[in-house]
């Protein structure tokens, strides 16, 4: 087996996987390929006898060496899923391979190909200046990204899990990505699964296979029995032989069916497009419109016209726009990361922001996950006392090994230790489901005495009780466990008898009933709040639970987040909603949460959420939850989440608990806010420029240099990058892009700084008033020195515009970040200069001396104060516009109308979020041109539930990953991901 793969001879009989059949074989492992050994018709690793599987693994109990499992992993690949890697020069010239670089680059051509004749040579200057720029953006991205990129790796590294295996005849730890076929490893309570294998040894072993199957229960294992990579040891502790890795395990066939699927175009993108092409299109419509005005109306000559073209294409393009958005989502990762959630799909940043309900789980989200005692609640049936109650139930126990009911027993003392002091244990008899209870005898050192003690379901106490067993007793017990079960806890009742001979078999005096103690989840200490917050930020949660409804209403009552609860199974039962709601829709929107949900009840309820114009967040932790995750908008990998759930997921946290995901929903916001300021900005400037220099070319046949408009590029796109930083406030409520508010607010802001500049040009020109006030005159409006005076008297009050644009109040009443302040500083502090002291003949610039400077930042300053207004009044219209268009709230009644304009509104997002393959960390550009061009180096990728559901739902059959459908997954795609495996 340590040999490369050779092919199989031919002619050869094959196994069936039958034991008998295998032993008869004459079959030489080293002529095996990887794609024989995993073909289920040829040799079921699954099924076979232990003896045949090291037969033909070619291993044995004391594991592998060195030497060879390295040998093999060469062969085999390592124990993760193929991680894809990006060429960093393909990442640094995608920068410059979109809409907008193209027009820059369209520009470049037309400045040494296009602006030359008349005796002049081609305006190299420009030409310069503008790859000048395009570098200066993707170096600046560049660096941003692959600084991001590390972090993150960084991260993921340190979740790599890791595993214990024998190697070289010892025991040793390492991480799971190096484990091989034939590798002997050791499991425990609490160790994931690495990797498929056979059990060897096994003590007493239950495997959580739920992350996988959706069983509910944990599994019995015995010796020969497989266990799956990614479940979970719940008991005992096992040896177990390494069968499958990689893409040859029960997780790694189902991504391998859906490994070649092709991404699709985000909703942010879809965005950023739409946001590029209302840029490109102002600015064609200017261009069109000045080339019949210049050359058929005005006669210009052709270098003329075309140095006032050159002005429009340099001027009017965002060109940093991909870059200034890459760079703040770059940085907004690591923020995130920072606060314990890693973003596996940087574009669910900005949806995150969007995000209107949270569909929790309940257990390890809102709870601790941990079995407690309710101790307040504990019930008496003798004069033995609560402490006592609990300390003769931890008695009752297992100190080590415990499963969790004896480890909440053992941790509701005030010490652990009194669990065992102050006795000797004599017999103890764990629980089995057969006798439902556990039981132990002990010496008490006090009195030398013998006692007995028994704890289990209460009714199997009950029976077990004889002594003081009364009829009103029996009732009360009765009483007591109903009402637990109202209130979702679960009963544990306590016995005890004294054996009078001192001898561990000798009779008692009949076992008495002395408590019943209340076991439940307990939420989490911070979770109350945490909802309070998330209703503060218009974010809805709803808990979604496998529990019974009783625990799921207790639960909601004690979060403060309602008992307004049903079992999942109403979903499909519209008879029943008669008097609870008109339609299911309405139910599922006021719902406060369901109970006994299966995955694919949250699937159906994210979609029905969805169509009613919401965007949802699904918390999950297994490959069970992947088809609910990939149709959320978010989905999020809770901490201690299988590798499965967070190749499945868009974020995965860290850390445990609601208040994780409440804080990356507001550094969300932070980033999208972000975002959105620069959008009204960058579409503001474009609309200001283009319109500016084309009016006074039609009114007054001024020609602006179009190497000064790129020197203003050049510094406001050094400025933007800064935004990326800037100290802004989160929106009190989820955020959503509409593009008709941005592009109303551009075309409001750019119309109004175009008018400051023509009624600045016209008083110039056609008045002294400037003149009286001690500045030179101008010769004529085409005076270099009065290009200078404009060039400043844009650059001014471009460049400002982004302190009202960044601000929900009065621009001094938010402080913007250091950068960002010192960026504009500078930035027109070098505009100032050139203003008084350039003297560049070759683009028509000469100083206009300190009297015009300061004349310009005067006026600027003035025309700058009712920018705010603007703004205010701007926002009180769209306000109103938003408020009659918005979906219905959770509670509310929802009428078809509503559900109409919902889809309506959604639809776009819908359709993206169906078409992304959300597995990219920073994801390149691929599909689209506008993407921020962050690539993922996370090696799990997103996601194989949303591709396999993409696939099959073509048919028109639902996907549910369900235990039988994952098992046919898994026999029809062994052959086809092996012959992958073999090919690398």
């Amino acid at each position: 087996m340590s040999s490369p793969s050779q092919q199989a001879e031919k002619g050869a009989p094959l196994a069936t996987g039958g034991t008998e059949e295998v032993a008869t074989l004459n079959v030489d492992p080293n002529t095996l390929t990887v794609a024989d050994l995993y073909d289920k018709e040829k040799f079921d690793l699954e099924t076979m006898d232990n003896k045949l599987v090291f037969q033909l693994l070619q291993c044995g109990p004391e594991g592998l060496t060195q030497s060879e499992a390295e040998a093999r992993i060469e062969k085999f690949g390592p124990n993760k899923l193929p991680e894809k890697k990006v060429n960093p020069i393909l990442q640094f010239l995608s920068f410059m391979w979109n809409p907008l670089s193209w027009v820059m680059e369209a520009a470049a051509i037309v400045a040494i190909a296009l602006s030359n004749g008349q005796g002049q040579p081609p305006d190299w200057q420009d030409f310069v200046g503008i790859i000048l720029l395009l570098l200066g953006n993707s170096c600046i991205g560049f660096y941003e990204e692959r600084g991001a990129g590390k972090a993150v790796e960084a991260l993921m590294a340190a979740l790599a899990p890791q595993c214990t295996v024998k190697r070289d005849g010892n025991w040793v730890t390492m991480e799971a990505a190096n484990l091989v076929p034939g590798d002997i490893i050791s499991i425990g309570i609490g160790d994931v699964i690495p990797a498929d294998s056979r059990m060897v040894v096994a003590n007493n072993v239950k495997i959580d296979q739920a992350a996988l199957t959706g069983e509910s229960l944990p599994v019995g294992k015995e010796p020969g029995d497989e266990v799956f990579s990614g479940s979970t040891v719940k008991q005992g502790e096992a040896e177990a032989v390494v069968i499958g890795t990689g893409l040859n395990t029960f997780f790694g066939r189902a991504a391998s069916l859906v490994a070649g699927a092709n991404e699709g175009m985000g909703h942010l993108q879809q965005v950023l497009a739409k946001i590029g092409n209302f840029c490109i299109c102002s600015i064609a419509i200017f261009l069109v419109a000045e080339i019949f005005v210049m050359y058929p109306g005005f006669r210009f000559r052709y270098r003329r016209g075309m140095n006032n073209l050159l002005v429009l294409l340099i001027g009017g393009i965002p060109i940093a726009m991909p870059t200034v958005l890459s760079v703040t989502l770059a940085i907004g990762a690591k923020q995130l990361a920072e606060h314990k959630a890693i973003v596996t799909r940087i574009s669910a940043i900005e949806e995150l922001a969007g995000v209107t309900i949270l569909c929790s789980d309940k257990t390890g989200t809102l709870t601790l996950n941990e079995l407690t005692i309710k101790t307040e609640a504990v019930r008496q049936y003798s004069e033995v006392s609560v402490d006592d109650i609990l300390l003769f139930s931890a008695y009752a126990s297992r100190v080590e090994n415990q499963d969790a009911i004896d480890k909440s027993v053992v941790e509701s003392l005030p010490n652990v230790a009194m669990a065992r002091d102050g006795i000797d244990v004599l017999d103890f008899i764990p629980f089995n489901p057969v006798d439902k209870r556990t039981q132990v005898t002990y010496r008490r050192h006090s009195d030398n005495t013998v006692h007995r003690v028994s704890k289990g379901m209460s009714q199997i106490i009950l029976e077990l009780c004889t002594r003081d067993m009364t009829p009103e007793v029996e009732q009360k017990l009765h009483a007591d466990v109903d009402e637990f079960a109202q209130r979702g806890l679960r009963a544990l009742a306590v016995a005890e008898e004294t054996v009078p001979s001192g001898d561990v078999e000798g009779e008692g005096t009949g076992f008495r009933l002395i408590g019943l103690l209340p076991i439940f989840d307990p939420p989490r200490h911070d979770t109350k709040e945490t909802i309070e917050r998330a209703i503060e930020l218009g974010v809805h949660v709803k808990m979604i639970t496998g529990d019974q409804l009783a625990i799921a209403k207790e639960t909601g009552r004690e979060l403060g987040m309602g008992d307004t609860m049903y079992k999942a199974s109403i979903l499909n039962k519209p008879d029943e909603l008669a008097g609870i709601a008109n339609s299911v829709d309405e139910l599922v929107l006021r719902a406060d949460g369901f109970a006994g949900v299966y995955p694919e009840h949250k699937y159906e309820i994210v979609e029905r959420l969805q169509n009613l114009g919401h965007m949802v967040a699904m918390t999950g932790d297994g490959v069970n939850d992947a088809p609910a995750l990939a149709k959320a908008n978010v989905g999020v990998a809770v901490a201690d989440a299988s590798d499965a759930a967070r190749s499945a997921a868009d974020i995965v946290l860290t850390e445990a608990g609601l208040s994780t995901i409440i804080e990356a929903f507001i550094h969300s916001r932070i980033i999208f806010q972000r975002m959105r300021n620069y959008a009204i900005y960058t579409c503001s400037v474009t609309i200001r420029v283009v319109t500016t220099f084309a009016i006074l070319v039609f009114a007054f046949k001024f020609d602006f240099p179009p190497f000064m408009v790129l020197i203003l590029a050049i510094i406001n796109d050094g400025t933007m990058m800064t935004i990326s930083t800037d100290r802004v406030k989160p929106s009190k409520s989820p955020n959503a892009w509409n593009l008709k508010e941005i592009f109303s607010y551009a075309i409001v802001y750019g119309c109004y700084l175009t008018l400051t500049t023509l009624i600045f040009f016209v008083v110039v020109d056609k008045t002294n008033f400037f003149q009286r006030h001690g500045c030179k005159a101008f010769t004529n409006h085409n005076d270099f020195s009065f290009h200078s005076v404009i060039y400043l008297q844009v650059s001014i009050l471009s460049q400002g515009l982004i302190f009202v644009t960044r601000s929900q109040g009065f621009f001094f009443m938010e402080r913007p970040s250091l950068f960002l302040m010192c960026a504009f500083v500078i930035a027109q502090f070098v505009a100032t200069i050139i203003t008084v002291y350039a003297n560049w003949g070759f683009t028509e610039i000469r100083g206009a001396g300190w009297h015009w400077a300061g004349a310009v930042w005067i006026w600027d300053i003035v025309w700058f104060v009712p920018l705010d207004f603007i703004k205010f009044g701007m926002a009180a219209i769209i306000e109103r516009f938003a408020k009659a268009h918005s979906p219905p709230a959770p509670g509310a009644p929802v009428t078809h109308d509503q559900v109409e304009l919902a889809r309506q509104r959604t639809r776009m997002s819908m359709e993206a979020a169906q078409n992304v393959t959300r597995i990219s960390t920073i994801p390149s550009r691929g599909a689209s041109y506008y993407a921020p061009n962050l690539h993922d180096h996370v090696s799990h990728r997103r996601n194989f539930g949303n591709r396999v559901k993409n696939l099959i739902t073509k048919s028109g059959k639902n996907l549910h990953m369900d235990n039988h459908e994952l098992r046919r997954l898994q026999s029809t795609q062994a052959q086809a991901a092996s012959r992958v495996l073999t090919n690398q």
